[in-house]
């Protein structure tokens, strides 16, 4: 694969991961949170089974290797997706939870050297900071409106929310150091099924499962099944397995700085000058961060 492609991945990768942001906006309007998620992950999962019979991909032989890409679905799509998209609807603020994502590169940063032995050099733990500084002048506005003492109301979404930072940070570790090979076409297939079945009973405890059917809702959950659940999940764990876990996180620090930027486009909210230098900051951070 050309040089330039592998270099461009990652910021392919993070462009379409941060659209799943305003995805949840629209779908918020039409469907519960959990229950679209059911519907996303096995529309996910059928359309990825369907194009793995029709191009004979090879399915995973053996119990232990189907268990464990169905751990990696549960950890990277169920505990995360769910636990972000619960916390949010449920009176967490967008900003605390974009401040939340900030902690998975952090994670990786730390487990990284114990769990899969790789070594984070100064530089790349002054790119983290940069990183992590960023984020939090880019949500600066969203911020100040936050009362601390609202914050109490709120605390089970905010432990929901950081349980699916760590669900991803272990699940992106597992990927790595158990599935080392593997048809994506199949190996994603079963991560939604498995995903998909994790959540549909959380979905029926907690939710009246409310779906409403119309355009919005037919072309948001086509972007988020071909775009998001699809796409951007394939560059994901295709970068893992070429590359450092931690490297790649970094890279997540730009999702919050680019909804902030498609929020301006889509919906007309405010972009202050301090949040475009907290962009520039998120930029040097990331670049710092990604240096092999």
């Amino acid at each position: 694969m050309p040089p330039l492609l592998l270099r461009a991945m990652p910021l392919v990768f993070t462009f379409l991961w941060s659209t799943g942001w305003v995805v949840a906006g629209y779908s918020a309007r039409y469907a519960d949170a959990l229950t679209f998620l059911v519907v996303r992950f096995a529309s996910a999962a059928a359309v990825l089974t369907a194009i793995a019979l029709v191009t004979s991909a090879p399915w995973p032989r053996g119990r232990r290797a189907v268990l464990d890409i169905a751990i990696t679905g549960i950890l990277l799509h169920g505990v995360y997706l769910a636990g972000v998209w619960w916390a949010v609807r449920h009176g967490l603020p967008a900003a605390i939870s974009g401040l939340i994502a900030g902690l998975q590169p952090i994670l990786t940063a730390l487990f990284a050297p114990v769990l899969v032995g790789e070594r984070i050099s100064g530089i790349r733990w002054l790119g983290i900071a940069c990183g992590f500084l960023g984020i939090a002048l880019v949500l600066q506005p969203q911020l100040a409106g936050v009362e601390p003492a609202a914050l109490w109301g709120v605390l089970a979404p905010m432990l929901i929310n950081i349980g699916g930072m760590f669900a991803v940070t272990f699940g992106s570790f597992y990927q790595k150091a158990r599935i080392v090979s593997g048809d994506l076409r199949t190996m994603t297939a079963i991560q939604y099924i498995a995903a998909a079945l994790f959540v549909l009973p959380f979905a029926f405890a907690f939710e009246p499962m409310r779906i409403e059917w119309n355009l919005t809702m037919v072309l948001v959950l086509s972007w988020s099944v071909i775009v998001l659940s699809i796409g951007s999940i394939w560059l994901y764990l295709f970068m893992i397995r070429r590359g450092e876990v931690s490297r790649i996180a970094t890279f997540l620090y730009l999702v919050p700085a680019l909804v902030a930027v498609e929020a301006w486009m889509l919906f007309g909210e405010t972009l202050t000058p301090l949040q475009i230098g907290g962009m520039a900051v998120t930029v040097l951070g990331v670049a710092l961060a990604s240096r092999k």
